[in-house]
């Protein structure tokens, strides 16, 4: 009430100042204005509208508009922003060629920015692990499109010499050499012990190769590594097996809400033809794809989000 009554003395009191000379000039012929012309003047002073925006504010530059509405492409932030780039910016030029609008790649730069921008549903495509894949799948509502065509295996390995371990179960406390969580083979490994006090002890070592060697070398008294891997470094027997995974669905591409039906069909036939060959080279490359991506679907990656049930975040 107090900024009411504020509001009209201050238009008032202007017009007081207003008329306040000619009366005191000519009393005599003073002519008093109308209740219409104060009543005009007053809500010219009290209630005009602001000026229109200005040009630079209201008309946005062309591209700034289509970065707010375009499509979003992420994957996990294991490359520095640069290399990211390199591999995944040629896919995003490509995929807005194929539907007809912009697709930008956009990397996250730490695991805790990934995560949560993509709970947020900020990601519109994205290329991952299979578990993620899972978890959009069932909580996002993401749709899987197309997937690297070999099928992931995981070892748990000691040394062959190493001859008390008769299972992964009797490892709890023991070192393992393995990538830091979500990596899946970790959590794979990580879902083998039930009980939270006894838990193996992980040394983060990146690069498979340096996981095969930390084990070989005593660094750990085990490791986790794909089957595939696994014959390519071990071919002297340095190793034995104590447990291996089934034989499950590789990383692949997800599409979400955003993007239409008709759009994900346009993506997922895009990214296997042979069109896609160039745009996804290094890509192929950095994650040993083959010659090209194969399609997916919904079904073969259900269940797989259960990994990350201990992760912070996502259950």
């Amino acid at each position: 009430m107090k900024i009411e009554k504020l509001t009209l003395v201050v238009p008032l009191a202007l017009l007081i100042i207003l008329f306040a000379k000619p009366l005191a000039a000519d009393s005599s012929a003073m002519q008093l204005p109308s209740i219409q012309s104060i009543a005009a003047a007053f809500k010219k002073v009290a209630f005009t509208q602001p000026q229109s925006e200005s040009p630079a504010k209201k008309q946005l530059p062309e591209h700034i508009d289509e970065e707010q509405n375009a499509l979003v492409f992420s994957a996990p932030p294991r490359e520095t922003a640069e290399a990211g780039k390199e591999i995944y910016q040629p896919v995003a030029d490509y995929l807005s060629k194929v539907i007809g609008k912009k697709v930008v790649y956009k990397n996250p730069g730490t695991w805790g920015v990934y995560r949560t921008k993509m709970l947020e549903g900020s990601y519109d495509i994205v290329f991952d692990g299979p578990h993620f894949n899972s978890y959009r799948m069932e909580k996002l509502g993401h749709n899987i499109l197309v997937k690297i065509p070999e099928r992931h295996e995981f070892a748990v390995i000691v040394r062959k010499d190493e001859t008390s371990f008769k299972n992964v179960q009797q490892m709890a406390g023991y070192t393992f050499c393995t990538h830091a969580p979500p990596n899946l083979g970790t959590l794979i490994l990580l879902n083998q012990f039930d009980n939270p006090s006894r838990q193996p002890v992980i040394i983060n070592t990146k690069g498979w190769d340096h996981i095969y060697q930390g084990v070989v070398s005593g660094k750990c008294a085990g490791g986790v590594i794909p089957v595939l891997n696994l014959k390519k470094y071990d071919r002297n027997g340095e190793t034995r097996i104590v447990f291996k995974t089934q034989a499950m669905p590789n990383q692949a591409f997800s599409a979400g809400p955003r993007v239409s039906l008709e759009d994900q069909q346009k993506i997922a036939r895009a990214l296997v033809s042979p069109e896609a060959a160039g745009p996804t080279a290094k890509l192929r490359a950095t994650y040993r794809v083959g010659n090209n991506f194969v399609p997916a679907n919904n079904e073969e990656y259900r269940g797989m989000a259960v990994y990350l049930r201990n992760e912070w975040g996502y259950y």
